[in-house]
């Protein structure tokens, strides 16, 4: 019989004007706020006077690029003193898993590396979190809706997960309208992330009937809203691509990944890159990589041939030349290259290595060799 589970927030809001249901839910929740925000997250100021005016006790922190260890430690120190009844989070991914870590670590007794996985102990939460309540102002991650905050370990060099089912957020608020105006390059790089974050698991190994259904509607719907983002602003496009970052998160956190995230959790790590940039300068190289694997699963072969299709219906073209037009389309598009940051004197056999034990590397389709995958690093880098 056919069996899966589902990991989604208590409550998820999607549309245009449904922001203005944060600070109510909020007031519900208790009446110490801490507001984690982005400081392009303009639509915050209207919500921390929304809250004020309702007699809640406002502390606010600001997100300063993708978290890290000394900065959620430099947070805690901060904020633990205040008290907190319910922490909200407003802006990028970035923003949002930095919520999300405040939210699970204000009330744990012990040091945060207890929790972290692969370079901690990976121990389970012994406190829950706070209510966390997540209102995404840009469309790629779908961490509105992950049960996981990413922090990157300098020492280490690399990105890893604190990891609960009950940091799911308690209510989640998708209003597209908050995404208008996003800049290109902003809009560009995190929507490919959101494009990733679709077609991995729609690939992995791990993936579901429901996992499946929210992937096929969107793949076809990022893909095109995207394309036409890049020629000029669109209100119907951002609801779409909005639509398909929360569907990515919702997939990724059932289904897994795969071995874009897998190199982008290291890469990102070693050297600071966007991760948006990084999944999308990888995506149409893993996908060839899988296309060509001699244990490619016959599964795996028709939902890529799937994947050509999709776009080759968004950018033109045909479906056996669809990853050379995304590729080209990519490059059109104006993302930066690797080499012009630096790239090729990045190890890519380190990369390599901790990829292959990644946590996203689990959802794989195929076995990819450390050998293999270091080629592929040291060719996207080069390129």
């Amino acid at each position: 019989m056919m069996q899966f589970s589902l990991t989604a927030p208590a409550k998820l809001e999607f549309g245009r004007g449904k922001a203005a249901l944060v600070a109510p839910a909020a007031v519900k929740m208790g009446q110490r706020v801490l507001l984690v925000r982005g400081r392009s997250a303009v639509w915050a100021d209207t919500l921390h006077a929304d809250l004020t005016v309702a007699g809640c006790t406002v502390t606010v922190v600001y997100g300063q690029g993708e978290p890290d260890l000394p900065l959620v430690l430099d947070l805690l120190g901060q904020v633990r003193g205040q008290g907190a009844d319910v922490v909200i989070g407003v802006g990028g991914g970035s923003v949002l898993d930095l919520a999300k870590a405040l939210a699970a670590l204000v009330p744990a007794p012990a040091d945060p590396m207890r929790y972290l996985e692969v370079v901690g102990e990976g121990k389970p939460l012994e406190a829950a979190p706070l209510p966390f309540i997540a209102v995404p102002t840009t469309a790629g991650t779908g961490a509105e809706v992950t049960k996981n905050a990413v922090i990157g370990i300098p020492e280490h060099s690399r990105k890893v997960s604190l990891r609960d089912d009950r940091m799911m957020a308690r209510l989640a608020v998708v209003d597209p309208a908050l995404t208008d105006g996003c800049p290109r390059g902003v809009t560009l790089a995190s929507g490919l992330d959101a494009v990733v974050q679709v077609i991995e698991p729609y690939l992995s190994c791990k993936a579901t009937v429901l996992t499946d259904a929210l992937c096929r509607d969107a793949i076809p719907r990022g893909l095109s809203a995207l394309n036409r983002l890049m020629q000029g602003e669109d209100a119907q496009s951002r609801d779409d691509m909005a639509l398909c970052s929360l569907y990515g998160g919702l997939a990724l956190a059932n289904a897994g990944l795969g071995a874009v995230h897998g190199v982008a959790g290291i890469l990102g790590g070693v050297t600071g890159w966007p991760h948006g940039l990084i999944c999308g300068r990888f995506l149409v190289p893993v996908l060839r990589d899988h296309a060509t694997a001699p244990d490619l699963p016959l599964d795996t072969e028709n939902r890529l041939q799937e994947v050509r299709q999709w776009i080759a219906d968004a950018m033109g073209g045909s479906p056996d030349l669809a990853f050379e037009t995304l590729e080209n389309w990519i490059e059109d598009a104006g993302l930066p290259r690797f080499s012009t940051m630096g790239g090729s004197q990045t190890d890519e056999i380190f990369i390599a290595n901790g990829a292959a034990v990644s946590s996203s590397m689990k959802g794989n389709p195929v076995v990819v060799p450390a050998d293999r995958l270091a080629k592929l690093v040291k060719t996207v880098l080069c390129a």
